[in-house]
């Protein structure tokens, strides 16, 4: 079965949005494991926009299904990862400022630089993931750098399943996936997946071993929890008002 690990990036962002500690990234994570999910992701920036380093080492205490870190492996970052030895590092190439992951890595062009971050931290026993476009060419030399598995880069299979074009969008992720199984590697998948495309994809990619969500399932969350939390608001004033009366 396909794992789900949960992105929580977004619930940091509205809380530093207002300042203070409201929402509680902690509490969060805490409660999504109770729920089910089989993971917990970050994906720490240098500029900390969103998750903190210092979330990061409070969040290693709180984590009992799989810590999963992402991010550029910069000194400050390969630093932060030894230091909390998550199950799981997700290297992927973001430049400085970048809004979002928007691209997989060059691993012909960076193959020497991945493969020693690569021993390293498997050296510490973390499991290692590369970001990675479907691209064939650059699968094939992903394995010759020693990482345990790749993370499939699913924007282009979002964009074409939103517009009605899910058997063109699935297949070079079909091929590029078995590509990496044959070459020995482990298959997780994650941006824009979301609730009306994640069980096409899962289905047609039954081996994929973890999915990594955030933006969309928070989102989603706002709309599916918004009624529970609207009557639970009308409820206590409803109380409140019987009381004073």
């Amino acid at each position: 079965m396909t794992r789900l690990s949960v992105n929580i990036n977004k619930i940091a962002t509205l809380r530093n949005a207002r300042g203070g500690n409201i929402p509680d990234v902690i509490e969060a994570a805490v409660r999504i494991q109770e729920f089910g999910a089989q993971g917990i992701t970050v994906h720490p920036r240098p500029d900390e926009r969103h998750i903190r380093y210092s979330d990061v080492y409070a969040l290693k205490s709180v984590v009992h299904t799989e810590f999963n870190i992402e991010g550029n492996p910069i000194p400050k970052f390969v630093d932060l990862v030894l230091d909390v030895k998550p199950e799981q590092v997700t290297l992927v190439p973001d430049p400085p400022g970048v809004l979002t992951s928007n691209a997989g890595w060059n691993t012909l062009k960076h193959k020497d630089f991945l493969t020693e971050i690569i021993a390293e931290f498997k050296n510490h026993g973390i499991r290692t993931s590369i970001f990675m476009d479907t691209d064939k060419d650059l699968i094939e030399a992903a394995a010759l750098t020693g990482t345990d598995r790749i993370e499939l880069y699913t924007e282009a299979y979002a964009k074409h399943y939103a517009i009605g074009q899910r058997s063109q969008a699935i297949q070079t992720y079909k091929e590029a996936a078995a590509l990496a199984k044959d070459l020995g590697m482990g298959v997780n998948a994650g941006h824009d997946l979301n609730l009306d495309n994640i069980e096409f994809f899962a289905r047609e990619i039954p081996f994929i071993q973890e999915v990594s969500i955030g933006h969309a399932l928070i989102a989603e969350a706002l709309y599916l929890g918004l009624e529970n939390v609207v009557g639970l608001y009308l409820h206590k004033l409803s109380i409140s008002n019987q009381s004073a009366e």
